[in-house]
């Protein structure tokens, strides 16, 4: 066997051809039997899809590059837990189109960032970070206080109800109206969005503006969503501490 092996490393190809075989039986023995259940995600039974304002959030998060630096996915560490908060769960991101799982850390992980800090915080901290974390090395985002375009947004629902997210077609036909009041806390239609999104979600002038609907809004309303879309991950880690 060893002489085997010693001639075969001598052969570059047959050396390739022999990795792929052995990669293929690995493959197959790890993917297999997924095939042979209905779900490979539980989806927990009290998640909600992200808001159109969230949504809109999320993707000039992503637009900005911010999961380069930021994962959001808190390992099953001690010290993790104890700096982050529960363990993510897979089911946490089910509705996620991408997911921003990852390993990249420059900055803290935001898994569970909503609520930790108010609103005015994270407009500062995105306008000029070192003013309130003087150490910081984030780059400033003063342009977010743009208006938000939501011409895309009743198109983004759309495509990911097709892709399995929850959206009904009242929420597909409200997304641009939801989006604006959501950030408008006295207005007509900020009830409905609790209504449609359930009563735990954020309805306020999260850049402390409620006349102009801005990227800041968005941004901030994502960011305080984040590992508040259910209670999963708190209900794990107390069933799986003593």
């Amino acid at each position: 066997m060893l002489r085997l092996h010693y001639n075969l490393e001598k052969l570059s190809m047959g050396l390739v051809g022999a990795i792929i075989v052995a990669a293929s039986i690995g493959g197959l023995v790890e993917i297999a039997p997924l095939f042979t259940i209905d779900e490979t995600v539980a989806v927990p039974d009290d998640l909600r899809p992200h808001t159109p304002l969230e949504l809109a959030g999320r993707e000039i998060y992503i637009r900005e590059g911010c999961y380069a630096c930021h994962s959001q996915m808190v390992r099953s560490l001690a010290d993790e837990i104890d700096r982050y908060g529960p363990y993510s769960l897979a089911g946490e991101s089910a509705y996620d189109h991408p997911m921003l799982w990852g390993s990249k850390r420059t900055g803290p992980d935001l898994a569970r960032l909503g609520g930790k800090y108010s609103d005015l915080w994270h407009v500062e901290h995105l306008v000029d970070p070192r003013s309130v974390v003087p150490a910081s090395i984030m780059p400033a985002y003063p342009w977010l206080a743009r208006p938000l375009d939501t011409g895309l947004l009743h198109d983004k629902l759309a495509t990911l109800a097709r892709l399995g997210v929850p959206y009904d077609e009242a929420m597909i036909a409200a997304a641009k109206t939801d989006a604006l009041a959501q950030s408008r806390p006295d207005s007509d239609g900020a009830e409905a969005v609790t209504v449609r999104y359930g009563g735990k979600v954020a309805v306020r002038a999260f850049d402390g503006d409620p006349e102009t609907l801005t990227e800041m809004d968005a941004v901030v309303a994502y960011l305080q969503s984040l590992g508040t879309l259910t209670e999963a991950p708190y209900r794990v880690l107390a069933e799986d501490r003593p």
